[in-house]
């Protein structure tokens, strides 16, 4: 099953009665977790039915006491617990002892009135662990990994949808192209672009543009794409409001390397037939910067790439030995490769 499905489910009524949320994507994890509690317990209850734990500092023993012990005023509890290795391949804290025996025996027969959601940061769950498996069995387990491209994008849309106004076309790209990829940034911004627009208006790539500030490294993206696309114009008064904000010159030479290595290899896992997935863990990229830089990638060849990190490698040591202005080097770097 996936979060979208398990979604579903709880809006039909249709609880499990324990879920274990796993993923790098803390923030669509804590949608989900809020999903649950708006779907069981009611607001003016939440202050007594709603009982955090972070297993770092309590023994999951305690947790299913809780969930055994009948709830107070209200028809059901949720239960919220912070897992640091439980599940895991991670190193359980050794002050701390788990009867994990415990809670396999609940699993068997889980109370009614109680719903556990274990919450996972990690990439992975042990399969080894038999309470890895015992979860499968008796409850809802779901993976929340970064969005594909097109996911990111759709996310975005549905975003401005729900807060009650529309996008012009290309309005999520931009967004995403100022904020970057990371959800609890995009959906803060989302808020101050539909505050902006007002009840039922329409927020456009102009209003992205003014209103949502962007980050160095997104800076030196676009920097990127106006060289490739040899606006070098453009790409000098991105370099300007970089130094404007008191950004390190060899700094942003790095952040330029990186960007350039990046497509570079995104370029060599292509010709090599990996998928937009595959590259994104291979790297270790959002798979949306992964398909901007294939975009980028279509610009160079592969060898021109690779001239390119060269000079830079070159630039990096000129500016830190002194032989060369710091400014002037990025300058003169940029002025080279629109010639």
């Amino acid at each position: 099953m996936d979060a979208k499905t398990a979604a579903k489910d709880i809006r039909q009524g249709k609880i499990s009665p324990l879920y274990v949320l796993y993923g790098s994507e803390k923030f669509r994890m804590n949608e989900f977790a809020a999903l649950l509690e708006d779907h069981l317990i009611a607001k003016e209850d939440r202050d007594f039915a709603v009982i955090p734990f972070d297993l770092s500092e309590t023994p999951v023993q305690a947790v299913v006491e809780e969930a055994e012990t009948v709830p107070f005023m209200v028809e059901r509890k949720l239960l919220l617990v912070r897992d640091a290795s439980l599940f895991t391949a991670g190193k359980e804290n050794a002050k701390i002892e788990h009867r994990v025996e415990l809670l396999s025996e609940y699993m068997q027969a889980p109370a009614d009135f109680s719903v556990i959601v274990f919450l996972v940061n990690n990439d992975k769950l042990d399969e080894r662990k038999k309470i890895v498996k015992a979860a499968k069995t008796a409850g809802t387990v779901l993976a929340f990994n970064p969005l594909g491209a097109e996911e990111l994008l759709r996310w975005v849309e549905k975003g401005f949808k729900d807060r009650g106004c529309a996008v012009a076309p290309g309005t999520a790209e931009a967004l995403v192209a100022s904020a970057g990829t990371g959800l609890q940034n995009l959906s803060a911004e989302m808020d101050k672009l539909c505050l902006f627009a007002g009840a039922g208006g329409t927020v456009d790539a102009a209003a992205v543009e003014s209103l949502v500030h962007r980050g160095t490294e997104q800076n030196v993206f676009t920097l990127v794409e106006d060289i490739a696309n040899l606006r070098l114009d453009k790409a000098l008064n991105t370099l300007y409001e970089l130094l404007k904000q008191r950004e390190e010159p060899i700094k942003i030479a790095a952040l330029i390397a990186r960007q350039f290595r990046i497509i570079l290899q995104v370029k060599d896992l292509s010709a090599l037939s990996y998928s937009q997935g595959q590259i994104a863990a291979q790297v270790g990229l959002h798979p949306y910067a992964v398909k901007l830089a294939g975009e980028q990638a279509r610009k160079f060849e592969s060898q021109r790439l690779r001239q390119i990190l060269s000079i830079l490698a070159d630039l990096d040591y000129q500016m830190k030995t002194g032989a060369i202005d710091k400014v002037l080097g990025l300058e003169m770097f940029m002025l080279r490769l629109g010639a």
